[in-house]
């Protein structure tokens, strides 16, 4: 496998364009699409973690570039909680030593399971110990899974622990209170960000340039940031949320009222969700911006007024509540 090699702080980021690491003292190694890089990857992550240190060995996670569920089965991936920049600035934050970062595409779904321990575990990391969900599958046509890593394991010389799904707090979880990008998802879609953000240790953010819109906010005395998101990204159900928008130049946050929707008081039949965010108490351009935004909590559905003034207003009611959500302890 071809790596390049980059260090996001102590962790040294590798893709495919130069050699593999292959530490001779061998890693523990974790494998997975680690969208959202939630609570219940930390934990894996951090006995991963663990257990290098006590063993003297260096600590990794293999994950890939696009999600392999866009390339197997595009017409049903699911939308992703975090994009590659963001979910490797989340996995420099957990203390790891490798991030191995696979370019996945057809070429590499057909890759069978065997083939995958052997030149990305074995040949790549020297792994002493995977640790992966039970539930956990790989390879062409998810033919792996923790009994085909033991098995092999026996064999090339490493050992595979497979983990139950947690809860928020860390501990082994019933079905309906585990910690999944499943579960993330089914909140965020669901009008539910503070459910969302308790699973993912953190608000639920999107990223996006700010573009250039129609103006209709400041005409109406609420100009806001239109955030263009990339399709791929999952953006929370049409509503007005509290949340914040974070300005990349120099990292300011501002606090936010936001708007996922189609704005049906003046148009019909837009067939386009925006994302809007009204900085609350500012005034200033953040044309072509990076920014990001986070949301905090559900305010209200999106509807259609019966007129301009009508929807003023609300708006205005909006910002007030969120002013309310955001001061609160």
């Amino acid at each position: 496998m071809g790596i390049h090699t980059t260090n996001l702080c102590a962790v040294q980021v590798v893709s495919e364009e130069q050699d593999c690491p292959r530490p001779p003292e061998g890693t523990i190694v974790t494998i997975g699409a680690y969208d959202g890089v939630h609570l219940g990857h930390r934990k894996v992550i951090a006995e991963v973690c663990e257990r290098a240190r006590a063993q003297g060995r260096k600590s990794a996670v293999i994950t890939f570039d696009r999600h392999p569920a866009q390339v197997i089965r595009p017409e049903s991936a699911p939308l992703l909680l975090t994009g590659l920049d963001q979910k490797l600035e989340m996995l420099a934050t957990t203390g790891l030593d490798y991030v191995v970062v696979i370019h996945f595409d057809a070429a590499r779904s057909s890759e069978s399971a065997e083939d995958f321990i052997r030149s990305e575990l074995v040949g790549c990391l020297n792994a002493s110990t995977v640790v992966v969900g039970e539930d956990f599958h790989f390879g062409h046509n998810r033919m792996g899974n923790v009994a085909l890593l033991k098995e092999m394991g026996s064999d090339l010389g490493f050992e595979t622990v497979g983990h139950r799904l947690v809860d928020v707090h860390g501990h082994p979880a019933r079905d309906d209170e585990q910690v999944s990008s499943t579960a993330i998802r089914r909140a965020l879609s669901e009008g539910r960000p503070e459910d969302a953000a308790r699973m993912l240790g953190r608000p639920h953010e999107v990223r996006g340039p700010v573009v250039l819109g129609d103006k209709r906010g400041r005409q109406i005395g609420f100009p806001t940031a239109n955030v263009a998101v990339p399709d791929t990204m999952l953006i929370p159900t049409e509503g007005i949320y509290s949340g914040e928008l974070v300005l990349d130049s120099g990292g300011r946050v501002l606090p936010s009222a936001v708007y996922i929707g189609k704005r049906p008081t003046f148009y019909d039949d837009s067939a386009r969700t925006l994302v809007e965010v009204h900085a609350l108490d500012f005034d200033g351009d953040l044309y072509s911006e990076a920014v990001a935004v986070r949301f905090h909590d559900f305010i209200r559905t999106d509807k259609k007024f019966d007129s301009v003034e009508d929807l003023a207003a609300q708006l205005q009611r909006d910002c007030d509540e969120a002013r309310r959500l955001l001061a609160a302890p």
